[in-house]
């Protein structure tokens, strides 16, 4: 398990985390608060609560790992 959708990608078995496309949406929209003329201070709290799961089944028929179908009825991506 990896906490980086690129070392899956790369062939690492499964990651489990927050998705960086999210985070850097999330970014932007502060950024863009700020410079309209937000202070930093006045802006909420916010996290990501989206969390992806993208398995590599390349790398899982390599070690000769079955998935179960409804695990990757779950994920978020299947890298084949």
């Amino acid at each position: 398990m990896f906490d980086f959708l690129s070392h899956v990608t790369k062939g690492g078995l499964a990651s489990y985390a927050v998705s960086f496309h999210e985070m850097g949406r999330l970014s932007a929209k502060y950024v863009q608060r700020i410079l309209t003329g937000v202070k930093p201070q006045d802006l909420p709290v916010e996290g990501i609560d989206r969390i992806e799961l993208v398995i590599n089944l390349k790398t899982a028929k390599d070690i000769g790992l079955t998935i179960p179908p409804n695990v990757l009825a779950r994920a978020d991506r299947v890298i084949r």
